[in-house]
């Protein structure tokens, strides 16, 4: 038997996939403490990869995030030999194969909860096993995770405040500490020549090569460092300022958190200390870092959400249907909907990958409960577009907007997108910045062009139907469609 100081594993793998760096990685810190030389690798895996359009920011995002964890693990190693393996191919086949190349005894991960991702590990681990090797996977993207918080009779939360409530109760210091990897940094391997290859370009994986991500949205640990710093100059006003798109309000770190180039427990542990101070805005932002676990535990209790509603009943409504349909989609998707603070958000997602999250859920209730078209079809919308789009989390907004999913809006609050606009966009800078053609309309007629005096329409330069549509609903009239529409639901109850 090895000693305590003494790794069981005389050598391991480390693969890279939700977590792209290096400080604070718990797969990671595992393989440096379990074997005496470790090993590091990302796969762009084709099943995914060859899914998306030949633009797409999120894989740019992760190249250039790669190339930085590259650079990191080899400053970290001392050597310039070290850095990470990349591979194109298809991953629950390519880390096996890896493994028996490299003569590892071991691979370690990072949990993954989505179905996809557990089919994925699920051939991994076997297909290991076959070969005698070992699969080891950690808690890392969440805080707490899976079953870590449950109720007392020990059943999963499906209301947010009392698991809120239960996690702050059970985060301690021990949950929040960093993992110290560069302490065993020395057992980085050095590459086999044949892996000493560059980070593969955006070209060579069969995507455009313009298709960077946002100067505003800066890649890798280093660029998600940079935006916590920022925020945290502003974290004290985050509980009013977040509501406000035109506002620097957000932390911006949502795709650091999706795709791991900052720790969330380096996160929590600054806003939870600033909580215990009393910053009312670190208290809201750390709220939010909190309904981030929830949606995950929720995905991992109740799988069926991912196509269905977590609320059975729910999944009777009748949604609108057939060409008609169709159309009134299509102008959702396009920003064509009349509603000017619904056409700027659309507008800002399909020109930036990024949607404040206000206007998320405003987009989402137009769609929903405006247009009565199912939130299946929202969700995939944003699982396309959306630079930080997570699987929980998504289909958690969507049920939420929807009325469908846990802890969810009662199915007879129905954002008005008028008021919405008039409360969160008052002096309508963001609709301005999306909407140029209504940027000459007075504040009072912005929100509501079909409202507004000939004249006012006429010194703006603005003909609707012309210049900007029409509402493609009556907002009223949608709204009482919408509360008959949900009569199922209120029936089964």
């Amino acid at each position: 038997m090895a000693s305590p100081s003494e790794p069981p594993y005389p050598s391991g793998l480390v693969w890279f996939r939700r977590d792209l760096r290096t400080e604070d990685q718990a797969a990671l810190y595992r393989a440096l403490t379990q074997c005496e030389q470790v090993y590091c690798a990302f796969v762009f895996d084709r099943e995914i990869l060859d899914t998306l359009p030949q633009m797409d920011r999120r894989v740019a995002f992760i190249r250039e995030s790669l190339v930085e964890l590259d650079a990191s693990l080899r400053a970290l190693s001392g050597q310039g030999q070290a850095g990470l393996i990349v591979l194109h191919a298809v991953a629950s086949e390519a880390i096996p194969a890896l493994a028996r190349h490299l003569n590892v005894q071991a691979v370690f991960a990072n949990h993954d909860d989505e179905p996809q991702a557990l089919a994925r590990d699920g051939l991994v681990r076997t297909r290991l096993a076959a070969m005698g090797r070992a699969f080891h996977t950690f808690k890392d993207h969440t805080l707490l995770e899976r079953s870590e918080v449950l109720t007392q009779t020990g059943s999963p939360y499906s209301v947010f405040t009392p698991y809120k409530n239960a996690w702050l109760r059970k985060i301690d210091a021990f949950q929040l500490q960093s993992y110290p990897v560069e302490r065993h940094a020395h057992r980085l391997a050095p590459r086999p020549q044949e892996h000493c290859q560059p980070v593969p370009r955006l070209a060579a994986l069969g995507f455009e090569a313009s298709a960077s991500p946002s100067p505003r949205l800066p890649a890798g640990a280093h660029g998600a460092q940079q935006l916590f710093d920022d925020f945290l100059g502003r974290i004290g006003r985050y509980d009013h300022a977040r509501d406000f798109p035109a506002v620097k309000g957000p932390s911006y770190l949502s795709v650091h958190l999706r795709f791991g180039t900052i720790s969330p427990r380096v996160l929590a542990r600054t806003a939870h200390g600033l909580m215990q101070a009393g910053n009312p805005g670190a208290t809201t932002w750390l709220s939010e870092l909190i309904w981030r676990d929830f949606y995950f535990q929720i995905l991992h209790h109740h799988p069926h959400v991912v196509g269905h509603s977590f609320k059975p009943a729910y999944d009777a409504i009748q949604w609108e249907t057939g060409p008609e349909a169709d159309a009134l989609f299509a102008a959702w998707c396009e920003g064509r909907t009349g509603y000017p603070l619904v056409d700027a958000a659309m507008a800002q997602i399909n020109q930036t990958g990024y949607m404040h999250n206000r206007l998320r859920m405003v987009v989402a209730s137009f769609l929903v409960k405006d247009l009565g078209i199912d939130w299946r079809r929202g969700e995939a919308y944003f699982a396309t577009h959306l630079n930080d789009f997570d699987l929980a989390a998504n289909n958690g907004g969507w049920q939420w907007a929807s009325s469908s999913g846990c802890d969810a809006q009662p199915y007879f609050r129905i954002f008005n997108p008028v008021s919405q606009s008039q409360k969160f966009d008052p002096d309508g800078k963001f609709i301005r910045r999306y909407l140029p053609q209504l940027s000459r309309l007075p504040n009072a007629a912005l929100h509501a062009p079909w409202l507004a005096r000939p004249l006012e329409l006429q010194e703006a330069g603005v003909q609707l139907g012309t210049h900007y549509p029409l509402p493609v609903v009556e907002h009223d009239a949608a709204r009482q469609r919408t509360l008959e529409r949900y009569a199922v639901v209120k029936a089964a109850s």
